[in-house]
């Protein structure tokens, strides 16, 4: 039987494990957006204590400068994050294609390693913000020839997540609900079938739930389905409290994973008592 000390060494070596996405390693299974923040100090003081490795930045033009002049890049540490640049905003193939070309542009004059990579947005409307699938397909298969690591915003269709798999997605990221909404895993039984589909013939390859976060929680279900990590930005940006709310977030990111990993009891009907039925001192009450 294992002792107090051996329990708490097994469970540190699984929440401490290794994440690999695609070429990248990480601890941390929190990917963090940089924008909707108040001031680029609270995303800066945000990012820090969410305990992310990967921040997502989106590009949307050579300078990523905003109203007042000041470049986000100014209020990040570069050799402490590996930016993950994203297509976010573009409406069809064409535009998602030539925004992740730039990405890798200033990447490679950043020196980050996150130059070789992109996610890929391709949204089929302004207000709910869904992904165009088709649209996603022909530019994953495009940026693939080009050497992109590709990382897929999509919906939770396994049958799409499958085609976007095939056609050489480095991990699939099914949203949880509408970006932005707070909503949460709206639908865990579709979430499961593609970790199902995903994961047969790899069981490493990467899936992440893409959009929806509202709060810790949300993160913590996510991660006890079996995904390997959450992307998220509103949640935190947009939190009466976004320092509180990003150590809450980390917190919830590692306690899903480590009750994915230890394996939670199943769900019966009737109770099951806890403590050993035999020596009693009363007799069990005859209805």
């Amino acid at each position: 039987m294992a002792t107090d000390a051996q329990t708490a060494a097994s469970s540190e070596a699984k929440s401490d494990e290794a994440f690999w996405l695609g070429k990248h390693v990480f601890r941390s299974r929190l990917i963090v957006g940089t924008g909707k923040y108040e001031t680029y100090d609270l995303m800066r003081e945000s990012l820090d204590v969410s305990g992310t490795e990967c921040i997502t930045v989106a590009v949307r033009r050579e300078k990523l400068y905003d109203g007042d002049g000041k470049n986000i890049l100014d209020y990040i540490d570069l050799d402490r994050y590996t930016l993950l640049p994203n297509t976010a905003g573009c409406y069809n193939a064409k535009d998602a294609i030539r925004t992740a070309r730039l990405g890798r542009e200033i990447l490679l004059g950043l020196e980050n390693p996150g130059a070789d990579w992109v996610k890929l947005e391709v949204l089929g409307d302004s207000k709910t913000l869904l992904p165009d699938p088709m649209a996603t397909l022909g530019a994953t298969e495009q940026l693939v020839a080009e050497g992109f690591q590709v990382l897929c915003y999509t919906n939770d269709d396994p049958i799409m997540a499958q085609r976007l798999k095939q056609a050489g997605a480095t991990a699939v990221m099914p949203a949880g609900s509408p970006i932005g909404s707070g909503q949460g895993v709206l639908n865990p039984n579709n979430i499961r079938i593609c970790l199902e589909y995903l994961k047969a013939d790899d069981p490493d390859y990467p899936v992440i739930i893409d959009a929806g976060v509202g709060t810790a929680s949300d993160i913590t279900v996510a991660m006890e389905l079996g995904v390997d990590a959450v992307l998220l930005n509103t949640g935190i940006a947009h939190a009466r409290d976004p320092l509180g709310m990003g150590k809450a977030m980390k917190a919830a990111c590692e306690a899903g994973r480590l009750a994915y990993q230890s394996g939670r009891i199943p769900k019966r009907l009737y109770a099951t008592a806890s403590s050993p039925e035999d020596g009693v001192i009363s007799s069990r009450p005859v209805w």
